[in-house]
Parts: C-alpha cells; structure tokens; sequence
C-alpha cells in the first residue's frame, strides 16, 4: 500500500511540472495574424508600411472591432501625418492617427493606430483584409530615418507575419510584442500575465460608425504634389496647358501641403502662383478632381484669400477661385465659380469676390454678382445647387441666387486654383491661396451650420478623407 501512495505521488509531481511546458508547447492560434511589408527603403520622404490582417480566430471578425499599432522613433520635432494609399475596404473606411508612448523604448515613442470604421465589413474565418497600404510623412518635408523605427524591416519585401505590428480585437491585445513588454496575452495565460498585458497597453479605440452616403471630405493630409494617396483620392495636380490666366504655366512646383496647427487635420492646400513679370518665368497652380462625378448638392470648402503676395510688391490681377466646371466640349454645360480677385481684373476694380453660373461656354452666357469687400483671411465658402435654384453663401451670408437655365444639368469637377489675369508690372513676387478642407453633400443643400457639423465630426473622429459618393 505504501508503494502505491507513493507511485501516485510521484506521477502527480511529475503531471504538475510538464503541466506549463506541455501549455507553452500547445499555445492556441492567435485570434488575427498581422502581416506587413515595407514600402519604402530605410531612408525616404515618407514610411510605407503596407499591412494585411488575417482572421485566424475561428470566428467571424468585425473589422470594426480591429485595431492595429505599428511603432517608429520620430525623426525631428515636426508632428507626423499620415493617409491612405489603397484599401481593399476603401481608404474611406481606414482611420489613422499617430500616438505619442507614455513610456518610449529605444526604438519606439511613437505608433500609428489604425482602426476601421463599419463600413469596412468583417472576415470570415480564415479569410484576408487584403493589403492596406499606409504612408506616415513629416509635413514639413523632413526626410525619415527608419532604421531605428521598431516595427520597420528592409527584409520585407513580400508581406510576412510581424510580431513587431501588434494587433487588437475587442480591445484585447491578440497578437505582436508591444515594446517593452512580452508577447500577446493568450487564452490560456495566467491571471497575472493577462494583468501585467492589460496594464501595458491602452485599449484600442471604440468602433467607429460608418459615414453617412453620398459625401466626399477631404482635409488635404498629402506629403506633396506627388503624394499617390493625392491622386488615389481622386485629385490631380495640374501640368496640362491652356488657360486661364497666362496660357500654359500651370506647374506641380506651386502645390505644397504645409503644417497648419489651427487647420482641423493640421495640413492645408496651398496653391501658389509666381512670376517676375513674364511669361516665361510665371508658374500658376491648380488642384481639380479626376472625375466629373458633381451635379448639385452642397459644395463647401474653407478657404484663406489674401489681398497681399507672400512676397514682392503688390498690385498683380491675381484670381483666388474655388469653382465647379463641366468640359467645354459637352453638348450641355455647368459652371459655378467663386473667384476672388484681391486687386480686381478686366478693368474693374477689387477687391471684389464674383459669383457665377453659366448656362453655356459661349461668352456673356451666364449671371454674375460681384461682392465688393475684402475677403483677407479664413472664409467658409458655401455653394449649394438645390430644387432648380444655385445658392452662394459667405460665411453663412446669401450672396447671390440664380436659377431657370443658369443651374447644373451636366457633371463637373472641382477645382481650386491661383493664377494671373495678366502680368502688368516686373519684379519676382508670390501669391499663396490656402484651402484647409473640401466638403460635398451629394443628396441635399446644407446650411453653413450643418456642413460646419459634418465636417467637425469627421475631422473630430480622425478623418481625414472620406468617399461616400454612389453608395446611396
């Protein structure tokens, strides 16, 4: 009988000890598998970390419930941004925003938090978000060291799995290694190990609902004119020739994207046109959507005219435009214009703001108003093409109303532009117009007052661009 205790003892010692190595040797799956691949060399004007989630769960997963972190040393002073580039969800449905660690590493103080709104969708199991494409740049044009950057690796060049991107579900910590502590808490870890994880990390973030239909936002969070999230948005920098203004000078040169700390994203547009008095040497700026998707509906953008070039003398015809236009060679035609002319043009005097709808491309085929006041500084200009009648507003002020044949009946784009009626004098001088945010409602005129609310709350909630035209 003694023999036997003893027996028993002796195998419930040595259940006790293989227990934990039996449990570390059968880890469940994590519950997602981040995967990434670098963009971008070590040394480059922006960080291109293309990331992928994989549902390894067993579950249907929202990506709604996703979050993910991947972490960089900043380089410099200057604030971080960031956009999207591609999404098989749609970049509308990618929130990104940079975070500033509580507790820095040597290789990290900083990570981009990227979660997903609704619309996003969810994964079945087993199945793939497919490649989301991220840039992260310095708007001050500062290049970007990421060799110490912690979730950074040259050698992936093909998406692989990456313990160094944590990601979240349900606010849990599901997979990677955050930066000065273990791996993921699994399921089967201890109380205490689950704790220390949880003390460690800051919850992701709640779901974020799905955006309203039929809108376009836009807070112009680019690195440059050759940004390809710029162009994925649907924009394009103009480069092509003819007119207005002094015929084939429109250049990339005067698009930038500069840090603004009171703009609503932290970026604005900036569109400027120079010269020294002759063509040769004169450059305008143009930024236009690629697609003529845009009848009526609500048009607003939030604008900065200037009655005095940035640098060198005044007096120049300068035009300062925020319009709508349909191409020339339709056999119907749309235009509404808003175009500030800080020191007039054409003869007539400024500052003065006209108001414009035409009916066709032919000459004197249109209505017009003309606000004779200053507009130097921050507008929001409002434009709205409702029920048969075109509304322009200032800051919430009626300007001018036309309707009969002078309404949109043919698709347009939206343009803003700076460029020169003409060049009346020598010497170098610059003019800077300056957009912080473009906002369309496709369905229904909106009041200074509702658009103001929207765009709060989208640029409230971290978007920073948002597409929802056609999914009405």
């Amino acid at each position: 009988m003694a023999k036997l205790l003893l027996l028993v003892v002796v195998l419930a010692a040595a259940g006790t000890a293989l227990r934990p190595v039996w449990s570390d040797a059968h880890q469940p799956p994590p519950e997602l598998t981040v995967r990434y691949k670098a963009g971008a060399p070590a040394t480059a004007a922006a960080a291109r970390p293309w990331l992928e989630v994989l549902n390894t769960s067993g579950r249907r997963v929202s990506l709604g419930d996703v979050a993910l972190r991947y972490y960089y040393t900043a380089d410099g002073p200057s604030p971080y941004a960031f956009n999207c580039v591609q999404a098989s969800t749609g970049c509308s449905a990618v929130v990104g925003k940079s975070v500033a660690m509580d507790a820095p590493t040597p290789t990290a103080d900083h990570y981009l938090e990227i979660t997903f709104t609704k619309a996003a969708g969810a994964l079945a199991p087993g199945a793939k978000s497919g490649a989301i494409g991220l840039q992260l740049y310095r708007p001050d044009g500062g290049k970007l060291n990421q060799s110490n950057d912690r979730s950074f690796s040259p050698t992936h060049d093909t998406f692989q799995a990456s313990k160094l991107v944590t990601g979240y579900l349900d606010g849990r910590h599901v997979w990677g290694d955050e930066p000065g502590g273990d791996g993921a808490a699994s399921a089967s870890s201890s109380p205490s190990a689950r704790s220390s994880a949880s003390a460690r990390r800051s919850a992701a973030p709640a779901v974020r609902p799905a955006p309203p239909s039929g809108i376009l936002f836009d807070d112009f969070h680019y690195s440059g004119p050759r940004d390809p999230a710029l162009h994925a948005h649907g924009w394009l920098v103009r480069t092509s020739e003819g007119g207005p203004g002094i015929r084939n000078t429109w250049s990339a040169d005067g698009v930038s994207f500069p840090a603004d700390k009171d703009a609503p994203g932290g970026q604005v547009l900036q569109l400027r046109a120079a010269t020294d008095g002759t063509r040769q040497n004169t450059t305008q700026a143009e930024v236009h959507t690629t697609g003529m998707t845009f009848v009526t509906g609500t048009f607003a953008a939030r604008i900065h005219f200037t009655d005095r070039p940035t640098s060198g003398a005044n007096g120049d015809h300068v035009n300062e435009s925020f319009y709508m236009i349909s191409p020339h060679h339709r056999a119907r035609y749309s235009e509404l214009d808003n175009e500030y002319q800080p020191n007039g043009g054409w003869g007539a005097p400024g500052p003065r703001l006209d108001t414009t709808t035409w009916r066709s491309a032919v000459e004197g085929d249109r209505v017009t108003r003309a606000t004779n006041s200053s507009l130097d500084g921050w507008h929001t200009m409002v434009t709205t093409a409702a029920h048969g009648v075109v509304t322009y507003s200032l800051d919430g002020k009626v300007l001018f109303r036309t309707s009969g044949g002078y309404y949109p009946t043919e698709n347009m784009s939206v343009n803003f532009n700076t460029w020169f009626v003409d060049l009346p004098f020598g010497g170098k001088r610059t003019w800077d117009m300056q957009v912080a945010w473009f906002y369309h409602n496709a369905e229904r005129a909106q009041s200074l007052q509702e658009v103001e609310k929207a765009v709060s709350g989208l640029a409230g909630s971290g978007t920073s661009y948002v597409n929802t035209l056609g999914t009405s």
